[in-house]
């Protein structure tokens, strides 16, 4: 059986199949901030769809990050260090893409077991 979260006409924001939590990816609600503030509220946004499948962030098994800019690796990797369950550190992959609305800075898709 697969559930679906949040689905509307173009996509679901999460599913869960077979114990395994797939994340639609994750952006900022309010663009307006820095690329710190930007991977908070989507590390957040993160937390909370996780909670609403029944994991957390120590079951990431995959964390896939899209970056409008590379230069905001750095403040992004300081709010993904403060966030990141020590231990837990899921296999991560970081990657300079356009970003569907210019204002975003960051994207992470999550994969995660239940």
């Amino acid at each position: 059986m697969i559930q679906r979260f949040d689905v509307n006409a173009r996509l679901s924001h999460m599913a869960v199949h077979n114990g395994t939590v797939y994340l639609a990816g994750q952006v900022p609600v309010d663009a307006g901030q820095d690329i710190g503030g930007q991977t908070l509220q989507v590390l957040a946004a993160i937390d909370a769809l996780l909670a609403r499948a029944g994991t957390d962030k120590s079951k990431i098994l995959m964390a896939q990050i899209f970056l409008a800019d590379l230069a905001d690796f750095p403040g992004m990797n300081l709010a993904w260090d403060a966030w990141a369950p020590a231990g837990h550190t899921p296999p991560r992959a970081t990657v300079e893409a356009r970003l569907a609305k210019p204002e975003w800075k960051v994207e992470i898709v999550v994969t995660a077991a239940v």
